[in-house]
């Protein structure tokens, strides 16, 4: 689905009207949510696992984890995140709900109404450095 926002003319005189799809605004929050300290992954465990297959083909999917509702002028989201341990998880929530309504004002130019924040999971990196043991030992 898109949305058709209002313009007004631009300089140049000519009028019209501007069509965003909602693709392109979870792709805009998704990369917000990203860049956030603290947060290490987006979405589910069954949508990480299709993830790590897209990434492994050079195909990421930077809206994993995020569905948005987009209107004439305003948007809504929601974000699943994987944090990093150990971090104020509240804190992490908060700073990506203000980056994502940040990108989607600034980027996209909609209102944002809400933006829900789920955390799903915490990454301990411990359990990268015990599963690259594991992998070493076996060649």
């Amino acid at each position: 689905m898109s949305t058709t926002t209002p313009s007004t003319a631009p300089a140049s005189g000519v009028a019209g009207k501007n069509v965003i799809a909602e693709g392109v605004v979870a792709k805009v929050a998704g990369i917000a949510a990203r860049e956030v300290p603290g947060v290490h992954d987006l979405g589910t465990a069954a949508a990480r696992a299709v993830g790590a297959i897209r990434t492994a083909i050079n195909a990421q999917d930077r809206a994993q984890g995020v569905s948005v509702e987009v209107g004439e002028t305003q948007a809504a989201a929601d974000i699943i995140i994987v944090a990093e341990y150990p971090v104020d998880l509240q804190k992490v929530a908060d700073d990506v709900r203000t980056a994502v309504t940040r990108a989607i004002t600034q980027v996209v130019g909609l209102e944002v109404t809400e933006v829900n924040v789920t955390v799903s999971d915490v990454h301990i990196p411990s359990d990268d450095s015990a599963e690259a043991e594991t992998e070493s030992r076996v060649q």
